[in-house]
């Protein structure tokens, strides 16, 4: 049985992403032509009038215009158990924080799978929703990113900048 995806492209200060839903919740989000992106294929098919991709579209112009921390719309990204509870750690970094590859592991369960904690990290589905931009290096370099380390540079900086504006707002 084949399942009916609807999907939408929208643009983002770093280029275009793809949001794919199926229906009830966010299966996918890719900046175009990210690694590991499924392709459009014959059950999918392209929609703006699908609820969950317009609240998407709302938080990610929201998130990226420094006025949106975390994401409220509901999420189903399809992995392995193992992949899944990746996905639940890196969801766990706040916003502006980092974490290493063997803090993730460990936080997924298996302190010991470092790279296949990596390997997980790469296959996320959903881009910038679960940050895993956040996810570093033991040294704290950039490393990995399937959307390409400049964007995880900018996502990473764009949290910074977002952490100091609130800063001084509370101060003011």
């Amino acid at each position: 049985m084949k399942t009916t995806l609807y999907y939408d492209c929208i643009e983002s200060p770093l280029g275009p992403l793809v949001l794919a839903t199926d229906g009830d919740a966010l299966t996918g989000v890719w900046f175009e032509g990210q690694g590991h992106q499924p392709p459009i294929g014959p059950a999918w098919r392209r929609s703006r009038d699908v609820p969950v991709l317009r609240r998407a579209a709302v938080e990610l112009g929201e998130y990226f215009s420094g006025e949106r921390v975390c994401f409220d719309v509901a999420l189903a990204p399809s992995g392995t158990p193992f992949q899944r509870a990746v996905w639940d750690a890196i969801a766990t970094v706040p916003y502006g924080a980092t974490i290493a590859y063997g803090e993730l592991a460990a936080r997924a369960g298996r302190p010991a799978s470092v790279r296949a904690a990596g390997a997980a990290t790469g296959r996320n589905p959903l881009a910038v929703i679960i940050p895993c931009h956040r996810i570093v290096g033991a040294n704290g370099a950039l490393t990995g990113y399937a959307g390409g380390l400049e964007r995880k540079r900018s996502l990473l900086a764009l949290e910074r900048s977002g952490i100091a504006a609130a800063s001084l707002r509370r101060a003011a």
